[in-house]
């Protein structure tokens, strides 16, 4: 099997996740000393963005390693099944 699109970025990719596990242990420390709700928002607002920028950093790889390979293969048909795919997981990501 090929490596992923963002193999070649895994580590700096994995770094950022676990700033954000990091983050996550963040606010369940500030919910159990009951923080104040809008500092605790704030922190949530600031761990989904992190977690935004993971996502699109992926399908960034995504588009340039595994479409780009997809659209210069031979199989016009594997090329759209992986436009498709890029597609439905951008949907998903606007639509959260």
């Amino acid at each position: 099997m090929a490596n992923p699109g963002y193999h070649d970025d895994k580590a700096k990719i994995l770094a950022r996740l676990k700033r954000v596990e990091g983050q996550v242990r963040g606010l369940q420390r500030m919910v159990e000393n009951d923080t104040y709700c809008i500092d605790v928002l704030t922190q949530v607002s600031a761990a989904t963005r992190a977690l935004q920028s993971v996502a699109v950093e992926l399908v960034d790889d995504h588009l340039r390693h595994c479409v780009s390979n997809a659209v210069q293969s031979d199989d016009p048909g594997e090329a759209d099944r992986i436009i498709t795919e890029a597609t439905n997981a951008i949907e998903r990501l606007v639509k959260s």
